[in-house]
């Protein structure tokens, strides 16, 4: 979506002061002397200068298996140190797959036939409990990783009584009480488990120790909800940590990242890129000169490109270009973002449609505007999904919001909408999925205000709750959409400015325009038209 006439206001005075001096590789021969360029670089080194802010890479290399593992071990450490800071909900949970999935036909025939075996091997005459001392020695070494370091009376309690070389020389006796030692574990996890697995341990308790498989079975289960409680316990107690050294923390994993794989920052620079080439573009004809002072004014300054590039991703094709490198781990919120936002652009274009067209006999009516609201926003639920059919949920749509708008008038007394009315306001609101439709455009350009405000506002939790002329419909829905999309960039920001500022610098003062170049995007929260 084209950016208005005026330019973003930048976010302090001293990004004003720096817009002034900066430049572009379009516009370095015409500059009238070193020195301003100097200056210039200058500007952008005083913002990378920390040693331990400062990108760096080298040429690249092949890699090794060993160092591309590496890699993948902090692109993973970084994810995770994200997702405990960024999401207060975050608890890991094992890769669930589907029912019917290989994996899952492979994990239940394997476990099947485990417990098939150690059923068989306690029923023979006389017993054999070779698979059954294996499964006690997997218990206590779980039991073990539970305690503090500490508890070493527990710790020698759980030797002692699941000692694996006197179990073993019972065995060969056929003198082991395997329900005793079912029943002592059992009394040993509700000791190390946490409160809200009370209720677990009484039903373990409650089973029949007769059916020693089945209290195996789930003495196993209950062990792996203890050791995800544990998990959840340690990333509860490193949150307060991870969000004092977050940022520092993630950069540096991302460093290493870079220096393995050097090109790794190849869409972020045509991302960036591509926000310094929509800025240069929108240029008022009074700044395009050959006077070098004028050119240098006329340059949008880093909080330009910071918020202009940051926009773009409201209305990124996922499907055709992965996003930048700096965002892949938060590329499913972004997804979800974008969806939220076009549903209600969607949304506030059928209001405006309905008020507008009607007029005077429905305005002011808070209860109908609610109620028309809910209904859109239910049928419009999933818009987003490849095999949504948009052209036919908005001709039902409209059959629905008619019926509506009739009921309403007539219990006030208006007439009923004609054939002529229904048949006009079903024509425009099924309309707003074709390319470049008016009233959609104005919902999407009024959008793109807001987020730009939000973008450019040093304290904007103000203007999340100022929504724009026309959007006063889906004002908390932006609220909260908008609330969500600036905590991304504000730590996203936090984390990668090095490397931003760095690209910027080398694209405006070192090197040509990449070759590299976006795919063409819709416009801010554009809906797929047919």
């Amino acid at each position: 979506m084209p950016l208005n006439d005026e330019r973003p206001s930048s976010t302090s005075s001293s990004e004003d002061q720096t817009s002034d001096g900066e430049s572009s590789s379009e516009c370095r021969e015409s500059m009238a002397t070193a020195s301003d360029l100097e200056s210039l670089r200058d500007s952008f080194n005083s913002d990378i200068s920390s040693k331990h802010c400062t990108p760096s890479s080298s040429p690249p290399e092949t890699l090794t298996l060993d160092e591309v593992m590496e890699a993948g071990r902090d692109l993973f450490n970084l994810k995770l140190s994200h997702d405990i800071v960024m999401n207060r909900e975050f608890q890991p949970h094992p890769n669930l797959k589907a029912k019917n999935s290989l994996w899952n036909a492979v994990k239940e025939n394997v476990q099947k036939a485990f417990w098939d075996t150690l059923q068989a091997e306690l029923n023979d005459d006389p017993p054999e409990y070779k698979h059954a001392i294996k499964l006690l020695e997997e218990i206590r070494e779980i039991l073990l990783s539970f305690l503090n370091p500490g508890a070493n009376r527990m710790r020698t309690q759980i030797m002692e009584v699941l000692d694996m070389d006197l179990i073993n020389q019972q065995a060969d006796n056929d003198a082991v009480d395997i329900c005793g030692l079912a029943s002592y574990v059992v009394t040993t996890m509700g000791k190390l488990c946490s409160p809200e697995r009370d209720g677990d341990i009484k039903k373990l308790q409650e089973l029949n120790t007769e059916n020693i498989v089945t209290l195996f079975r789930e003495i196993l289960h209950v062990l792996d909800l203890m050791r995800a409680d544990m998990v959840n316990f340690a990333i509860r107690s490193m949150r307060p940590v991870l969000q004092v050294i977050g940022a520092e923390y993630e950069r540096e994993k991302f460093q290493n990242i870079l220096d393995k794989t050097p090109n790794a920052l190849n869409i972020t620079t045509s991302w960036i890129q591509a926000a310094i080439e929509e800025l240069l573009s929108v240029r008022k004809p009074a700044e395009l000169s050959n006077d070098p002072e004028k050119i240098l004014q006329g340059l949008p300054g880093p909080s330009q490109i910071f918020n202009t590039a940051f926009l773009r991703l409201l209305t990124w094709d996922f499907s055709k270009s992965s996003v930048p490198e700096t965002w892949v781990v938060d590329e499913t919120q972004l997804e979800e973002i974008q969806r939220q936002l076009k549903q209600a652009v969607a949304v506030n274009t059928v209001l405006l449609i309905v008020f507008s067209t009607i007029g005077d006999p429905i305005q002011g009516l808070s209860v109908l505007s609610d109620r028309l609201k809910r209904m859109i926003t239910v049928l419009l639920n999933g818009m987003h999904k490849p095999n949504f059919n948009l052209k036919e949920t908005l001709e039902g749509t409209s059959v629905q919001i008619c019926c509506e708008l009739n009921k309403s008038l007539r219990e006030r007394d208006y007439p009923a909408l004609t054939p002529e009315q229904q048949a006009t306001l079903t024509g425009q609101i099924c309309s707003i999925g074709q390319k470049d439709n008016p009233v959609r455009t104005l919902v999407e350009d009024r959008v793109h205000q807001y987020f730009m405000g939000l973008l450019s506002d040093p304290r904007p939790e103000v203007k999340l709750q100022e929504a724009p002329a026309g959007l006063a419909a889906i004002q908390p829905e932006l609220g909260v959409i908008g609330k969500a999309f600036i905590s991304l960039v504000n730590y996203n920001r936090a984390v990668y400015a090095p490397f931003y500022m760095e690209i910027m610098k080398k694209l405006l003062f070192f090197s040509d325009p990449p070759a590299t170049s976006l795919p063409q995007e819709p416009a801010q929260g554009s809906i797929p038209h047919d």
